[in-house]
């Protein structure tokens, strides 16, 4: 089983998810969402890089999957959002924790089949996916779905690298 973090990086509000997965079967470990106080920016920095490191530390993921910054129509907020994805990947780094990043419609893809899904759409099949006996909110619910988008990509990954190692019917 390999344990993956899934997080949903936010200024104010950071998403965390957590899952054990085998390549076909995922299991819930943990979800929540840390809340970011402050008034500066570095301070709000700050508190992401060392929530997240505690979180790393307490649950030893062996990969992070986060989501990838997309445009948004307010510059201030993309670049608020870039930071704090920053934060949360340097604590993965300094944790010796591989990262992967996908695009917000990869995700929805990967768990509701639809890239255009709406936030109850992802949640619905959070729960039904991980069979849990509540809806997770809404931050919580999309690090998950980018923890599973991940166990996803890396079931595929598994299977097409021995088939790359072949070449005109032999090993390569």
């Amino acid at each position: 089983m390999t344990r993956i973090l899934g997080i949903d990086p936010g200024s104010r509000l950071t998403g965390y998810g957590l899952i054990d997965s085998d390549g076909q079967h995922a299991r819930y470990v943990s979800s929540g969402c840390l809340k970011i106080s402050g008034d500066s920016l570095p301070g709000k920095l700050g508190m992401i890089f060392t929530e997240l490191s505690a979180l790393i530390g307490e649950f030893r993921p062996q990969q992070l999957a986060i989501e990838n910054v997309f445009m948004h129509r307010n510059a201030d907020s993309a670049l608020k959002l870039g930071q704090a994805r920053g934060a949360a990947i340097c604590a993965a780094v300094t944790c010796d924790v591989p990262v992967a990043e996908y695009a917000a419609r990869e995700v929805k893809q990967a768990v509701v089949g639809k890239g255009g899904a709406d936030k109850q759409q992802v949640q619905h099949m959070v729960r039904v996916l991980l069979n849990l006996d509540k809806t997770p909110q809404t931050d919580a619910a999309d690090a998950l779905a980018i923890a599973l988008c991940h166990s996803f990509q890396q079931r595929v990954l598994d299977r097409v690298a021995p088939a790359q190692r072949m070449r005109g019917g032999r090993l390569r």
